[in-house]
Order: C-alpha cells, then structure tokens, then sequence
C-alpha cells in the first residue's frame, strides 16, 4: 500500500492546482483583453489609431515632425552644456580649494551664478519642452487632426502667438469667407531662427530696439514677409514738421527727422558722393538735389537716357498711376509729381535713409525687396519704371519671376520703361530673351557701351491686350 500523504503534502498540492487554476485564467484573461484591445484598434499603425477615433486620414497631416525633433535636440544640447558648464565649474572649485578661503564667492555672487548659469537656462530648457504643441483633434466646422506649421519651431512666444491661426470671435466665416486668420512669414525664417528671434524678443506695448537693421538683414535673407511686433517704434525725439510740398520736393530734409543711430553719417551733408565714408555705394549722388534735378528732364549724350516728356507724349493724358522699382531717393517721382502722375517707389535703406528721404520729400515710399510678391491687383498700374537695381547681377530665373510679376500688375497699354539696364556684353542677349519673351510692342530701345566689357540698354515697352 502507498504512503499516506501527510497534511503538508495535501496542502502542496492544493496550491500546485490553485496556481494552475490562476494561471490558466490569466491566460484566459489576457487573451480575451488582447482581442478587446485588437478591435479598439489599438494594434494598428498611429495614422490607423486616429482614423479609428477621430475618423481621420493623417494623424500627422499638416505636423512637422522634424521641427518637434529639432526641438528636442535643441533642449538636449542646453542641458547638455549646462552639464558641461557645472563639471567645469566644480573642477575650478576643487583644483583652487587651496585657496577657496582667500577667494570663495560672497552670497550674491553665488546667487547671481545660479540664476544666470544654472535656473535660467533649466527654465528656458524646461519652457521650450512645455510649449511643444502634438497633433490635436479640432472638434469645430471643417477641422481635423493637424497642428499649425511651424508651431514647434520657435521658442520665442511671441512669434508662436503671431503664427498661430486666430479664430474667429463669432464662430462663423469672417469677411474673407474664412473661419480664421493665418499670419504669414517667410519661408526661410526658419534658417534665420537665431535672428528672428531676436528680433521678436521684447516687452509687449515697451519701445521696440532700434533694430530695423535686424529687420532688413531679415527680409533680404528671405524671411520676408516679417511678423507684426506689438512694441512702439522709436522715432526721433527731436522730429520736426516736415517742409510744404512746394519745398520738399527738392530741398534736402531736416536732420533731426531721421533717427542715425544705424548708419556712418549722421546728417543728410554727409551722405554727399565726395564723401568716401557715407557708407553706401549704391546711387551715389542720390542726396545732391542738384544733381538729382537734372535726371529725364535734360538731354544727354547717351541715346540710352530717355526724357520723362518723351515717354508720356506717346500716351497722352493715360498715363496716371505707375511704380518706380529701383534704389534712389524719390526723384522720379518726384519729376512725375510735376506732371500730376502719381509714382510709387520701391526702397532699401541699403546704407542710408532711402526711405525717410523719399517720405520726407513728400512722395510714398514702398519697403519691399526682391523676394516679395508686389501688394498690387492685376492690371492696375500704368507705368513700371526700373532704374539702378536689376542689373548684371542678377540670377536669370529670379529676373524671370520678376518680370511675370510686373506683367501682371501692368494693365494692357500700360508701359515698361527699362532704365539704363546694364550687364556683361556676353550676357546680353539672355537679358533680352528676358524683356522681349512677353511681345510687348517697342516704342523705344537702345543700347550703348558703358565700359569694354559692359554695355547698357534702354528700352520702353507697351503691354499688348490679351484675350480671356
């Protein structure tokens, strides 16, 4: 006969069973969990998850990954160097312990250490964590999964407000027939990051720096259009009223009317062409009223310089309204003034106050660069004068973009007046594949040697009528 089993054997036993019997509903559990979780769709892939729940096709649709990686990889570098800067700062300490007495740190000197050296930096590393923004379901009208572009970009928030879409205060369409406002910035602000934010970095409703040199280095480089700033723009303290319209027009301003904190000179006489130091190279003799007086009203000796009379007797009374593109002061417009025309003018401040010097003349001074699309409606302007700014320099598909888009603000019969375009002699005829591509019919064209190896062309052009 078998031995008994004692009562410790029957209770090993028991708990041999109870321990299958556990581990069996386990399983059991775990597979009946494992098959809930399958048809709540949590083993698709994340796009999958969120057309699951949110009846979406793109979890990531409008989402810059690489922007949320950049930004991740910016905090780790700064508590990266945060480590660095407290291994070396301890090293110091322990390798001049000898004479830590003699030298120690007073109590503000440390706690100025750690506010500049250790808190702000963890703060600035811990805020640009907290302000990273994931994909959201936006539960109203037309929206779905996604996330403003270039959200995770910046850490500045005051461009993060100015790039993020605002909606509407009513909840329905607004004038424009859309359901919020995109602000818009230039596409290579984000390569100019360090700058932008910078440029962006002040007390909201305080005086903005004096800083537009920051603005344009911007706008130059691309990040064209720039964010609004809600700061107030510096103006001179001294700022004078400006002269009657019968004066200004050819009477050099007044100093204290433009503030020269940026620029070499410090008054209008300065800016002088004798002067090696205006720090400018561009149009030089813009500023001597003198000189500026004789353009397109005098005859020359160069068949390329065409009279202002000349170019509107060919449309009498049609010409009202046009856009001088170029760098200069104002005095076509001003010369066009004279002849009850209206003349817009593009200007830099390449060096000196181009702009405050066609403002102050009296005429409109238009901040735009190379970059930008023209804030002008199809068909609208009479005459596009270029003069002094285009030339040589410049990339055949940048001038192509150009021209189509002076094409379009031009109505038909309106004129393109090519001003003293020059380039190498080689390259000639590229550029005039460029004027001449759009068939406008010629009414003036000239070219003439400006150099050996350079020459100039004059040309006025006429806008043909195009059918729908």
């Amino acid at each position: 006969m078998g031995r008994l089993c004692s009562p410790k054997c029957r209770l090993g036993r028991i708990m041999g069973w109870l321990q299958i019997m556990l581990g069996g509903l386990v399983i059991v559990v775990s597979i009946a969990s494992l098959f809930k979780f399958y048809n709540a769709g949590f083993f698709l892939h994340h796009e999958d998850i969120c057309e699951h729940f949110y009846h979406v096709g793109d979890a990531y649709d409008g989402f810059d990954i690489r922007a949320l990686n950049d930004r991740v990889g910016e905090v780790l570098d700064r508590m990266d160097k945060l480590q660095e800067k407290l291994e070396k700062t301890v090293q110091e300490m322990e390798k001049n312990k000898v004479d830590l007495g003699k030298s120690a740190m007073t109590r503000l000197e440390h706690k100025r250490f750690l506010e500049q050296e250790v808190i702000r930096p963890l703060y600035g590393a811990h805020i640009a964590l907290r302000q990273i923004r994931l994909p959201r379901a936006e539960g109203i009208r037309n929206s779905t999964m996604k996330e403003e572009p270039l959200i995770n970009t910046f850490v500045v928030e005051e461009i993060r407000k100015y790039i993020t879409p605002k909606e509407n205060r009513v909840g329905k369409t607004n004038i424009y027939g859309t359901e919020r406002i995109y602000n818009t910035v230039g596409h290579a602000c984000v390569l100019m990051k360090k700058e932008l934010e910078e440029y962006m970095d002040y007390d909201i409703g305080s005086y903005c720096k004096d800083d537009w040199s920051l603005s344009q280095k911007l706008m130059v480089n691309g990040c064209d259009p720039l964010p609004r700033r809600r700061c107030l723009t510096r103006a001179s303290k001294v700022y004078q009223k400006p002269f009657p319209i019968n004066e200004s027009l050819w009477r050099l301003p007044d100093d204290r009317n433009v503030r020269w904190s940026n620029y070499q000179c410090r008054n209008f006489q300065c800016l002088s062409s004798k002067n090696p130091k205006r720090g400018y190279s561009k149009c030089t003799g813009c500023f001597e009223m003198d000189k500026e007086k004789l353009k397109w009203v005098t005859n020359s000796s160069l068949p390329v310089d065409f009279l202002i009379g000349d170019v509107l007797a060919i449309k009498p009374g049609e010409i009202r309204i046009g856009l001088d593109f170029g760098v200069g002061t104002g005095t076509f417009a001003a010369r066009m003034k004279e002849q009850n025309v209206t003349v817009i003018s593009t200007a830099l401040n390449l060096g000196a106050p181009f702009n405050e010097m066609i403002a102050l003349r009296g005429l409109v001074p238009l901040y735009v660069t190379l970059n930008q699309r023209l804030p002008f409606f199809d068909n609208t302007m009479d005459l596009i004068h270029t003069a002094g700014f285009m030339d040589g320099w410049i990339d055949l598909m940048l001038m192509d973009f150009i021209l189509f888009d002076w094409d379009r603000i031009l109505r038909p019969g309106g004129l393109l007046w090519i001003d003293r375009f020059f380039c190498n002699r080689k390259d000639m005829d590229d550029y005039m594949y460029m004027f001449l591509q759009f068939r406008y019919k010629k009414h003036k064209w000239a070219i003439s040697p400006k150099s050996k190896d350079e020459v100039y062309l004059s040309a006025l052009l006429e806008k043909p009528p195009r059918g729908i």
